[in-house]
């Protein structure tokens, strides 16, 4: 009896390691995505700020408008290309932040400060 339970708890285990290395291999290794804050000058959240994400590569230019705590997202990033990230909202704009191909991170976080120009 005792070497039943075992022997099904040690098949129940490989088919859970096999199930967990294929929904690995099955995660996209070439893409990663990116999130932060926009605050404005006095760091409080810039909601609707507009967030501008721009390729490097093929200067396409993705836009996000931020939401009530300033979030703001992007998703779906190739590894292999440098990203260029800037906030606008009233008048204000952000510095250009770089999410580099040199950062691995698989999900970045690069925070936006909003000051008047």
């Amino acid at each position: 009896m005792m070497k039943r339970v075992v022997m099904s708890a040690a098949v129940f285990l490989l088919v859970a390691g096999l199930a967990s290395a294929q929904a690995r291999k099955n995660e996209d290794t070439n893409t990663r995505s990116v999130r932060g804050q926009v605050t404005d000058a006095s760091n409080t959240p810039a909601a609707g700020a507009v967030v501008q994400l721009k390729d490097t590569k093929t200067l396409q230019v993705r836009s996000f408008i931020a939401q009530q705590d300033g979030a703001y997202q992007f998703a779906g990033l190739s590894t292999n290309v440098d990203y260029e990230l800037k906030a606008e909202r009233e008048g204000a704009s952000s510095g250009t932040k770089t999410l580099s191909v040199f950062d691995d991170r698989k999900s970045a976080t690069v925070n936006l400060k909003l000051d008047k120009k």
